[in-house]
């Protein structure tokens, strides 16, 4: 037995960290002699990814909160003008769960949508786009649009919890956290996970920093957040009468004092404390010269569209997307929130499309021009669709709907996904999943079923699409083996190229 305890926790935390935290322990410190650069993780672009040969280098998650409409967006259900008003078929809702808004209404009435749908030309059965959304309709020859995506999530914050962490319950290391530690950075002067919130008229559900955070991991992988005012991120700056190099001198005394901390006690926080000093000490040039768009020409701003000049848009978020991942950037998540429209659908959601259509088709645009498109990985979605029948007052011209987790749309771009096709369908109310012959079927997390996509099964994809085994990539705490998908799911091949 080793005589000085706090020695004996050195060992075992250091132990752990080489061998226990994942499946990989041995490989991963075996690939650092093949590396040209030294890194402990192979980069895409030499044909790595950890398990297999990785399709995407990068992803640009573009996240609607809030829960946008399927129904008036992409999921086109001519037959709901016929049953305009008309309660919901029992058969149709089948005993499911709604939410305690709608629970107390004494009819359920089918709102269809007000907005016009065309059809356009894809690789299989064409894909319907809402007038809501003009620019991106232009580009949906790029897009793998999926109709069945799922989850059992039927409020807020569980639902966004669960579709980035893997948990309805809080704790869990974010999908950029996952993909920071499995995979490693592409560079060494900004962070590997960037996060925005874009600008909304109708900013409601609050977004916590857990959503990009490390969880359990080491604090290093979580998400940095770009602010759109003031400073980029906070503390960027030196203070008043601070220099370079006295910042430069105060780093230095510090790890001496957090070395000789980590050689005590052995707190394997402290490497990460002392890898987010280095880095913000980095950032401070390469974030200014990051967030400085004098020199994209003006071709740029026409094709994002004015608003990408205004920080903190929706627009200047996706031309700042593109730029992270031109600088080497891993994970970019960009938030946009206030798509919960309770009440007055329409209204709130023209808003929101004037907000991200433009940008979407802008960034689809940009990354495919430059090359890019081929090796990132561009997500668009929510944590939720929502409802066939109306919350509140239903009028041909106002409705508003409530959650909808049994059935929405999600849309995948680039990266290793197939272009200009539909995947997955609903039933002529857009409320349950079906077959390809219309079949309604009831898809569970436990076992796939061709044609859907669970939440676990999307983040399965995303994982293997940049070379990540899912069942593999695991971390160790408190005596069990995590991972982002729990014990569920499963890669969807049908839409990989």
């Amino acid at each position: 037995m080793n005589p000085n305890p706090l020695r004996e926790r050195e060992l075992f935390l250091t132990r752990r960290q080489l061998f226990g935290k994942t499946a990989l322990g041995l490989g991963t410190a075996a690939m650092a002699h093949l590396l040209p650069d030294g890194r402990l993780f192979a980069d895409g672009s030499k044909g790595g990814g950890l398990h297999h040969q990785a399709k995407a280098k990068r992803v640009i998650y573009l996240f609607m909160s809030g829960g946008p409409s399927h129904l008036d967006l992409w999921d086109y259900k001519p037959k709901l003008v016929e049953e305009f008003g008309k309660d919901l078929p029992d058969h149709v809702r089948d005993g499911q769960r709604i939410t305690g808004m709608t629970s107390r209404q004494k009819t359920l009435p089918v709102a269809p949508s007000k907005y016009e749908f065309t059809k356009h030309d894809n690789n299989d059965r064409g894909v319907w786009v809402s007038s809501l959304l003009p620019h991106t309709a232009k580009v949906v020859k790029d897009l793998c649009v999926i109709h069945s995506t799922f989850t059992e999530a039927i409020n807020h914050d569980p639902a966004v919890t669960y579709i980035q962490t893997g948990s309805q319950v809080p704790g869990r290391p974010s999908l950029g956290s996952w993909l920071s530690y499995g995979l490693g950075s592409m560079n060494e002067d900004l962070p590997n996970y960037v996060v925005m919130h874009a600008k909304s008229k109708h900013a409601e559900q609050s977004l916590f920093s857990r959503l990009w955070g490390t969880g359990f991991m080491p604090s290093d992988h979580q998400g940095i957040l770009l602010r759109s005012q003031g400073d980029p991120v906070l503390y960027l700056t030196n203070p008043k009468g601070v220099t370079g190099k006295g910042r430069r001198a105060q780093l230095d005394a510090l790890s001496v004092l957090n070395n000789e901390h980590y050689k005590s006690f052995g707190d394997p926080e402290v490497p990460s404390r002392l890898r987010q000093h280095e880095m913000a000490y980095r950032m401070q040039t390469s974030v200014p010269e990051l967030m400085d768009l004098t020199k994209e020409p003006e071709s740029t701003f026409e094709l994002y569209g004015k608003e990408a000049r205004e920080a903190g848009t929706f627009a200047a978020c996706c031309l700042n997307a593109r730029r992270l991942a031109e600088r080497g950037v891993r994970n970019i998540q960009i938030f946009h929130r206030g798509w919960d429209a309770h009440g007055g659908l329409p209204r709130e959601h023209e808003n929101q499309c004037k907000d991200v259509d433009q940008g979407c088709a802008a960034l689809i645009k940009d990354l495919k021009q430059r090359g890019m498109l081929k090796d990132t990985l561009v997500i668009w979605g929510g944590e939720f669709g929502r409802t066939t029948y109306c919350q509140g007052k239903l009028t041909r011209d106002n409705y508003g709907r409530d959650h909808h987790p049994r059935a929405f749309t999600t849309w995948m771009a680039g990266g290793g996904v197939k272009p200009g096709i539909t995947y997955g369908q609903s039933d002529d109310y857009g409320y349950n999943l079906t077959d390809k012959d219309g079949n309604v079927i009831k898809p569970n997390k436990h076992k796939w079923t061709p044609g859907t996509m669970h939440i676990h099964d999307l983040n399965a994809t995303i994982l293997h699409l940049l070379g990540i085994d899912h069942t593999r990539l695991t971390y160790r705490y408190q005596g069990r083996d995590y991972r982002l998908t729990d014990v569920h799911g499963h890669v969807v091949k049908d839409i990989l190229a």
